[in-house]
C-alpha cells in the first residue's frame, strides 16, 4: 500500500478563483445588450440549486425574499440567472408583475460570467462558484445557501469578502444596496496564490 507522504503536497493562500480571476479584463456593453440601466444599483441573483441533494427549503425561502425586498426597491435592477427553465417559469409566474415592470431580465443567451459580475454592484446567489468568483473579484456578494456551509465560504466569510444572509429578518439588515466603485484595480488586492502555485512548480522542477 502506497502511503500518503505530507511532504510532498504544497498549498497556496487563498481560493481557485484567486488563480485565474485577477487576469480578468472587463469588456464594455454588457449591461446596455441586457436593457439595464448602469445608473441603477445592478444586482445579479441566482437562484439556490432547488434540484441537488444538498438543498435545504429555508434557502429557497430566502431568495424568495430577496426578489420580493429588490423588487420594492427603488432604482434597483436585477439581472436573474435560473439554473433551469423550471426555475424560469417560476420566476416569471411568481414576479409576473415586476417582470413586466422591467424590474428583473433572465438573459435569453450565455453571458460570461466574470463580465456579468464585474458590471454589478452586489451579487446574491444561493450558489457557490458565482460567490467565490465574485468575491475574487471584490465585488460585494452575499450567500443565501443554508445547507451545510463548506469550509471555503466559511473561510470567504471568516476574511469578510462574503456576507451569509441566514434569515429572511437579515435580508434587508445585511444587504447593502448601493453603486460600486469599478475605478479600483482588482490587481491590486493581495491575491498570492498564482505566484506562490508558480513558484511550487518551479521548486518541483528544480529538485527543490
Amino acid at each position: 500500500m502506497t502511503r500518503f507522504d505530507p511532504t510532498r503536497v504544497k498549498c497556496y493562500a487563498g481560493i481557485k478563483e484567486d488563480v485565474y480571476v485577477p487576469n480578468f479584463k472587463p469588456e464594455l456593453g454588457i449591461l446596455g445588450q441586457l436593457g439595464i440601466d448602469s445608473k441603477n444599483v445592478v444586482v445579479t441573483v441566482r437562484p439556490p440549486a432547488t434540484e441537488a441533494h444538498y438543498f435545504r427549503p429555508e434557502s429557497l425561502q430566502l431568495f424568495d425574499g430577496v426578489m420580493d425586498w429588490l423588487g420594492s426597491a427603488e432604482n434597483v435592477s436585477m439581472i436573474l440567472l435560473p439554473r433551469n427553465e423550471s426555475q424560469a417559469i417560476y420566476v416569471r409566474e411568481k414576479w409576473s408583475e415586476l417582470l413586466l415592470k422591467g424590474k428583473f431580465v433572465i438573459p435569453d443567451q450565455v453571458v460570461e460570467g466574470l463580465n456579468l459580475i464585474w458590471y454589478s454592484d452586489l451579487v446574491i446567489s444561493g450558489g457557490g462558484t458565482m460567490n467565490r468568483e465574485a468575491a475574487a473579484l471584490g465585488v460585494p456578494v452575499y450567500s443565501i445557501f443554508r445547507g451545510e456551509l463548506g469550509s471555503i465560504d466559511r473561510h470567504l466569510s471568516d476574511c469578510g469578502r462574503l456576507t451569509l444572509v441566514k434569515n429572511v429578518e437579515e435580508i434587508g439588515a445585511k444587504i447593502v444596496l448601493e453603486k460600486r466603485d469599478r475605478t479600483k484595480n482588482m490587481a491590486s488586492a493581495n491575491r498570492p496564490a498564482l505566484q506562490q502555485i508558480v513558484d511550487n512548480v518551479q521548486a518541483i522542477l528544480e529538485g527543490r
